[in-house]
């Protein structure tokens, strides 16, 4: 196995050759042989330890081994203990789930303070087995059957070509202690129950079962690749960036076949769940949408418009007559002026007088009216929005700057005439969008 994982690391991993690294060592018997080995092609490591506090004298037994273990290979140390039972009454979740979440935050903080380049984990072929079955039972995309990475961001698996054989007998014909885990046998587990009585009959049944699941999985990742590719060029073609706004037009998504495939793989980064009403927009009435827990999609006349989802839009905010910062929701400025000069958009004056405050800043609601600066009599704010060709989406982001029930400025559009500055004016107050 040593010649085998030596070819492998300098085939795919030769940067592990000369870097420092962590190796994640829980004392059981993958992590301690992956430390072995590493040790026997002279690498430069640190052994990192998650103590769960979940099995009293045995979790404190494991910590002590693998501090042992790094004593005998002349590695530093590094533990952690963890209030995983505190952290799961705080946060939800299973046991398993709160560990995994506890050890990933922990390995990202010691990669950020530089304690090594890379971690190592000791996930093999086994693992990819089990996780595979447990996504497939789940329901999952290709993605979830394509298994566990061997390298993702910061953190590396270099075993998972092996088996859990292979790293046993490793251990057995080379003297190689370690520490098993009783918590690894129960049932109760989803992935134990899979393990132990899933897996062992599917080997049974067919003897090079995991050899021609590791072949399956590697075709299944290629077509991943293809897929992403695909993915890249479609949103590439379809997708018009306007703002913070993406645009899709709906007559180019309906010559796609099958539609529903397509929409869930170039919207389905975005976290919608209910694709048949995705698919039922493409021939909804102007208007309406599917959201998601960070993304809404709206119909509107040809187009799909896809954003990040915003606040509620019945939000105010005041605006003191002393104030001259507004941060928040937009970030206004406003001072005295002498005099008005010719300004973008972005900028008002109005003549203080005419203001009551405080001032609001609000959406645009059903029946807001104004009185556009240049034009004659009033106008409702639904119409000017369609004389601007706004989309639903922009119109549902348009701030107003109000006085009262009064509109004072449909922001960085048009100022209402009612308190432009006039040759009678006294004191002239300039408002600038940033």
């Amino acid at each position: 196995m040593l010649k085998r994982f030596k070819e492998h690391i300098e085939k795919r991993f030769p940067f592990l050759l000369e870097d420092d690294f962590l190796l994640a060592c829980s004392g059981g018997v993958d992590s301690v042989v992956l430390a072995h080995l590493c040790q026997a092609l002279k690498m430069d490591f640190s052994l990192v330890h998650c103590n769960f506090k979940l099995r009293g004298k045995d979790s404190d037994g494991d910590q002590r081994f693998v501090e042992e273990l790094a004593h005998r290979l002349n590695k530093p140390f590094l533990v952690r203990a963890f209030d995983t039972l505190g952290y799961i009454n705080q946060h939800g979740g299973s046991v398993q789930m709160a560990a995994r979440e506890l050890r990933y935050a922990w390995f990202s903080e010691l990669l950020q303070n530089k304690e090594g380049a890379y971690v190592l984990t000791a996930h093999h072929a086994d693992d990819d087995l089990e996780t595979f079955l447990i996504n497939l039972a789940r329901g999952t995309g290709i993605d979830g059957l394509t298994g566990i990475p061997e390298q993702n961001g910061g953190v590396v698996r270099p075993l998972l070509p092996f088996c859990r054989n292979d790293i046993v007998g490793y251990a057995k014909k080379n003297g190689i202690a370690w520490r098993e885990d009783r918590s690894n046998t129960d049932t109760k587990y989803l992935r134990n129950k899979i393990r132990y009585q899933l897996i062992g009959g599917l080997k049974e049944l067919h003897p090079t079962f995991l050899e021609n699941f590791q072949r399956t999985q590697e075709h299944l990742s290629d077509s991943s690749a293809l897929l992403k590719s695909y993915k890249a060029k479609l949103q590439k073609e379809l997708f018009e960036k306007s703002g913070d706004t993406v645009r899709i037009q709906i007559s180019a998504l309906k010559k796609l076949e099958p539609q529903g495939a397509h929409l869930h793989l170039i919207l389905g980064d975005y976290g919608f769940t209910e694709w048949n009403n995705v698919l039922e927009l493409l021939n909804a009435m102007s208007g309406k949408q599917v959201v998601s827990a960070t993304h809404r999609l709206v119909k509107d006349r040809e187009h799909l418009l896809l954003s990040v989802k915003a606040e509620k839009d019945d939000a105010k905010y005041e605006i003191g007559e002393d104030q001259r910062v507004v941060e928040h929701p937009i970030k206004l400025r406003i001072c005295q002026v002498d005099k008005i000069t010719p300004e973008p958009p972005n900028v008002l004056y109005v003549d203080k007088e005419t203001l009551n405050y405080p001032l609001l800043l609000r959406k645009w609601q059903k029946g807001d009216y104004f009185y556009p600066f240049g034009m004659k009599g009033k106008k409702k704010v639904s119409k000017f929005f369609k004389d601007e060709k706004m989309d639903i989406l922009a119109k549902q982001k348009q701030w107003l700057l109000c006085s009262g029930n009064q509109i004072v400025w449909v922001i960085g559009k048009r100022a209402d005439n009612r308190f432009k500055v006039t040759p009678k004016t006294r004191e002239i107050l300039k408002f600038t969008l940033l």
